[in-house]
């Protein structure tokens, strides 16, 4: 079983996200298009991995993952962001993909990490 926390404000991208997780084995996921709602989401069920994008509506994805790895311990992480540097801080258990994502990229590294 794999629990996945999608964090993206683009609807159509985590949508992608979803169906993409869904297809390679996630059981289930929750959806953050902030900061504040990512580590809210988070707290109530602890995710098994993380996809985050860099920049959302409010606040940004890295500094959510800090924020939930920093309460919930270190876990594995995807980002799909068109500024690969501004990953940070980036852990041993984080991948990057640049957008536009490849399908076939994303799928390999959500079933390496979950």
């Amino acid at each position: 079983m794999c629990h996945v926390l999608i964090i993206e404000d683009e609807p159509l991208i985590a949508l992608l996200i979803e169906t993409l997780v869904e297809d390679a084995g996630a059981t289930s996921w929750d959806i953050a298009a902030t900061q504040e709602a990512a580590v809210a989401a988070a707290m109530a069920r602890p995710p098994d991995l993380i996809t985050s994008d860099v920049q959302l509506l409010e606040g940004t994805g890295p500094e959510a993952v800090a924020s939930i790895h920093a309460a919930l311990g270190i876990g594995p992480v995807i980002y799909v962001t068109a500024t690969p540097d501004a990953c940070k801080p980036l852990s041993a258990s984080s991948i990057i993909l640049r957008k536009p994502m490849q399908t076939a990229a994303f799928t390999e590294a959500f079933r390496e990490m979950c």
